[in-house]
């Protein structure tokens, strides 16, 4: 059996297929097998991932129904896996197996183990590193830390993991914990993470070995953003049930979500009844969000009116 599986999951990504598959197999940890998925693409999608079945290594699994759901192709993939540790990849550096597969096999406590993420852009330029919005302090150097503390101070306020494929995990945990939630549309991750870091440990090495790739399709609309904040409270809420946050990340907590559900309430885009449903998730969740709403409300007034106030001029002018 392989130590490795690796899960690559597509839907109509056929611009950067070739370079993700290559990453993998130029891997210089070379114990793995290959799982190439795909949801029923409707660009040249099928026919790269065809150049690759004659591999040995190479498991190919045509959609027959898109499944409209990430979450559900990464549950298949992981299903149809027989390594012990699974490797969700997108792109990498040649050596990110090699450091990870060695975390993990000097520590069987450890749930998972993950590195640091480089942003690059369509053009492969580096744009950063992707964990810009966690505390650069922690993150920059390689840690192992109890699973319950890192939910307790850090998972329950944000995904502290920016990139999926910077993730080495191991099956038999992410089996034990039920897979990743099929009911959420872009917080699965978060919630997956948070549910096996429960189980055990978490390591993490500062070294950047993963790339986080942006591109005009990572653009979220209004309603992307509205589900967002949404299933955002929901998983903190689901951590709050599993262990009690410190009091340093309650507070981040709160200050945190109100930046994405104070917007949605603001916005005449967004229907009512969504915003009825935003407000029970944060009542639920913040005993005082008229405090924590003082900020962001201020910030999208401001960001509102500069965006409507030329056209307010220039119909004041015509008048």
């Amino acid at each position: 059996m392989p130590k490795v599986s690796v899960v690559v999951p597509n839907y109509n990504h056929a611009r950067f297929l070739r370079q993700r598959i290559e990453s993998v197999l130029a891997q210089t940890y070379q114990d793995f097998e290959v799982i190439l998925l795909d949801d029923c693409s409707t660009d040249e999608s099928r026919s790269i991932l065809s150049e690759y079945a004659a591999d040995p290594r190479v498991k190919v699994e045509f959609n027959k129904k898109n499944s409209g759901s990430t979450f559900k192709q990464w549950n298949k993939g992981v299903q149809l896996a027989k390594g012990e540790y699974v490797w969700i990849d997108d792109s990498a550096d040649k050596k990110l197996l090699e450091r990870l597969v060695v975390v993990l096999d000097a520590e069987p406590g450890i749930a998972f183990a993950y590195c640091r993420s480089c942003r690059v852009s369509a053009e492969d330029h580096f744009d950063g590193f992707a964990d810009s919005y966690l505390d650069r302090r922690r993150w920059t150097t390689d840690y192992c830390a109890d699973g319950r503390e890192e939910c307790r101070n850090f998972f329950v306020v944000c995904n502290t993991i920016p990139n999926a494929s910077a993730v080495l995990f191991r099956k038999a945990v992410y089996e034990l914990v039920g897979g990743a939630d099929e009911r959420l549309r872009l917080c699965g991750d978060w919630k997956l993470w948070a549910a096996m870091a429960l189980t055990g440990k978490v390591a993490y090495l500062g070294e950047p070995l993963n790339y986080f790739r942006f591109h005009d399709q990572s653009v979220r609309d209004t309603s992307g953003l509205i589900l967002h904040a949404l299933e955002s409270l929901q998983v903190s809420q689901w951590i709050m049930r599993q262990v009690a946050p410190s009091d340093t990340a309650h507070e981040k907590m709160h200050v945190r979500h109100a930046k994405l559900w104070v917007p949605a309430l603001m916005s005449a885009h967004v229907p009512l009844g969504m915003k009825w449903q935003i407000l029970r998730e944060v009542r639920a969740i913040d005993p005082r969000p008229l405090y924590h709403a003082i900020r962001p409300a201020l910030v999208t007034f401001r960001l509102k009116a500069a965006r409507h106030l030329p056209f307010l001029r220039a119909g004041i002018g015509e008048l």
